[in-house]
């Protein structure tokens, strides 16, 4: 069972990244155990390391800096408002499936999005979890060795929301995002997600 650890105040990209990093190397030398880190990132653009970088629209107007990481996926905000999970686990002994471990991610933010009374769904075809045709949390995963790193990113609160409208969320064209704090009409806290996701996170 993984170490679930929860960051309470906001971190800069790069300092997520050597977390992972530094995470994924211990397990890799047998000195570390799996971690899942919750967290929320200080403003920030990211883009996976793609020929085709359209969906940041105009990358030097945007407010927050933008970063290219090695995950998969075209752009993306995190920021404030949002809980950014990074699963650093094994997936040897999970059958080496990459597949299999974003659908365990996503099935983890479904369960999370019922707790508040959200009906969220799956869309075929399309990596993420959705609240009818409103996207309510991106999915991006990168694996060095078979140790996965990099994760999802759920909209809590509606602060979380105004700057994707400046990018073109994960390359989907007129996507809507959408938070749980919009669907449930309803104040939703950082600590309230974090409980719920810890919940639904264990037994990964």
């Amino acid at each position: 069972m993984p170490l679930i650890t929860h960051l309470p105040e906001p971190i800069g990209y790069a300092d997520g990244l050597r977390l992972q990093e530094q995470a994924v190397e211990a397990i890799l030398a047998g000195t570390g155990s799996e971690v899942i880190y919750l967290l929320e990132h200080r403003p920030v653009y990211t883009i996976g390391r793609l020929r085709d970088q359209s969906s940041l629209r105009d990358a030097a107007a945007l407010s927050f800096p933008v970063v290219e990481t090695n995950r998969g996926g075209q752009a993306t905000y995190h920021g404030p408002g949002q809980v950014v999970g990074y699963p650093i686990l094994d997936l040897t002994p999970r059958g080496r499936d990459l597949h299999a471990h974003l659908r365990v991610l996503e099935e983890a933010l479904i369960r999370t999005s019922a707790g508040f009374g959200v009906g969220a769904t799956r869309r075929a075809g399309l990596t993420g979890v959705w609240v009818a045709d409103r996207k309510l949390a991106s999915i991006g995963v990168g694996v060095r060795k078979w140790v996965s790193m990099h994760g999802f990113a759920l909209n809590v609160t509606r602060a979380a929301l105004p700057p994707f409208f400046a990018i073109t969320p994960c390359g989907l064209a007129g996507v809507t995002m959408t938070s749980l704090e919009t669907e449930t009409g309803q104040a939703i806290t950082i600590a309230d997600a974090v409980a719920a996701l810890t919940r639904e996170l264990r037994g990964l």
